[in-house]
């Protein structure tokens, strides 16, 4: 069986940690095809000499699996002078049994000689650096709250109940009352000059709940946390700043992006999500592709007119927890009933998890068309009527199942009194 050609000098890499196994497929006017193979170091020196080994072929093609993070310093060597494609390895994953490093160069070669290679996406240079401090900065936060977790085990259980009477464990009238018990334990004190004005808890309460015993060990465990999240919150401020610096260059973009509701809160939040799909939307064709690639829209599992399966993807596991938190917040605003309305209808029949995850999708049809447009969030989309096909016909149960579904009460004609 043939395969159409439509590279006839192309590329395949097969990366490892040390070596990279590169497989050339020059075809002729023929329609023949030969090969030539080579072994390189993944060292910067033998980065530069792939290079040079392609441009004395005359190759600017080349395909890739993205092999843990060891494609990263390749890209960033052959971006320069050739046109790298980035495959996913469950598109490329070869035959079983019959597997080496220089065979699965040559059938990475076959497939994207093929056109059979589907890419992924990679944004621009500036946007890489971006994605990566703002995903440095949302692990600080995920320790951050381990720490603070750990934190407040200490005081679980030593019967310190700070949690019961202040919102926040960690601000500054809880931790200026934690800081006088670990420099004084089990010392009774007074903690009305502790707390702040503005607090809504009755002195007497918070004074009972300071009412424990902090042991020797569990005291070194809360002073040692404590240190720490004071430690990675000066870190956190670091990268924030450094993030912040980097965004400047894309402030038009952030400014369009904070139109869209649930974004204009948070400084961050608008960054993150530039940071995870970019500002030029031409690399996705419709709002649907964008959607598909985070991860928000059900997968295809079909087979013979039956749908196994509609969960979604794994895609997106930065962007998507952004896009539920902003969802959850979003359903419950008077400002913008357009996510609202969506939500309870499709909760009313799909439960929860899935009408979220249709706000998510909402979010992101939004943000690609304000890109793609350069115009401003506006809901008029969403709250124009949609008026009923002009050719649907129903019978009289189906009419008065639509109404009662949309929470209408359907009562008899009142019986008009005869003279």
């Amino acid at each position: 069986m043939a395969f159409k050609i439509f590279r006839k000098n192309c590329c395949g890499l097969d990366v490892h940690k040390t070596w990279i196994f590169a497989c050339i497929g020059i075809t002729n006017t023929k329609g023949l095809t030969a090969y030539k193979e080579k072994r390189f170091s993944s060292f910067s020196k033998g980065l530069r000499e792939l290079s040079e080994w392609l441009s004395s072929s005359n190759c600017t093609d080349v395909c890739m699996e993205s092999t843990g993070k060891y494609w990263i310093p390749v890209f960033n060597v052959l971006e320069k002078t050739c046109n790298v494609v980035l495959a996913h390895p469950k598109y490329t994953k070869p035959q079983r049994g019959n597997k080496t490093d220089r065979k699965d160069a040559k059938w990475i070669c076959d497939l994207f000689m093929c056109d059979m290679v589907k890419p992924s996406f990679i944004p621009s240079a500036d946007i890489r650096q971006l994605r990566d401090l703002v995903r440095y900065r949302f692990k600080y936060t995920n320790m951050l709250t381990g720490e603070k977790n750990r934190a407040q085990n200490c005081l679980t259980v030593s019967n310190l109940k700070l949690d019961d009477v202040f919102s926040d464990v960690f601000g500054k009238s809880a931790r200026s009352i934690t800081e006088y018990m670990l420099r004084h334990p089990g010392e009774s004190f007074d903690v009305t000059p502790f707390v702040d004005h503005r607090c809504k808890t009755p002195i007497s309460e918070i004074q009972a709940a300071v009412d424990g015993a902090i042991s020797e060990s569990q005291a070194v465990k809360l002073r040692e946390c404590l240190d720490h999240i004071d430690e990675m919150g000066k870190h956190k401020e670091k990268i924030e700043r450094e993030i912040l610096r980097l965004s400047e260059f894309h402030s038009s973009t952030l400014d369009l992006i904070r139109t869209v509701p649930g974004l204009d809160k948070d400084p961050f939040s608008a960054i993150r999500i530039l940071s995870e799909i970019g500002a030029d939307m031409s690399v996705f064709p419709s709002d649907k592709h964008l959607v598909s690639w985070a991860g928000c829209c059900p997968r295809n599992d079909q087979s013979n007119f039956k749908i196994k399966s509609t969960r979604i993807s794994r895609a997106g596991s930065y962007l998507k927890p952004l896009l539920v938190q902003v969802s959850n917040a979003l359903i419950k605003s008077k400002a913008h009933p357009e996510f609202g309305r969506r939500y309870r209808r499709i909760k009313a029949h799909r439960g929860h998890k899935k009408a979220i995850i249709a706000i998510c999708r909402m979010l992101l049809t939004a943000i690609w068309h304000i890109l793609t447009d350069k115009k401003p969030y506006s809901p008029d989309g969403y709250l124009q009527p949609r008026t009923a096909k002009k050719n649907m016909v129903l019978t009289t149960s189906q009419a008065f199942n639509l109404l009662k579904s949309r929470g209408y009460i359907i009562k008899d004609d009142p019986v008009t009194a005869t003279a």
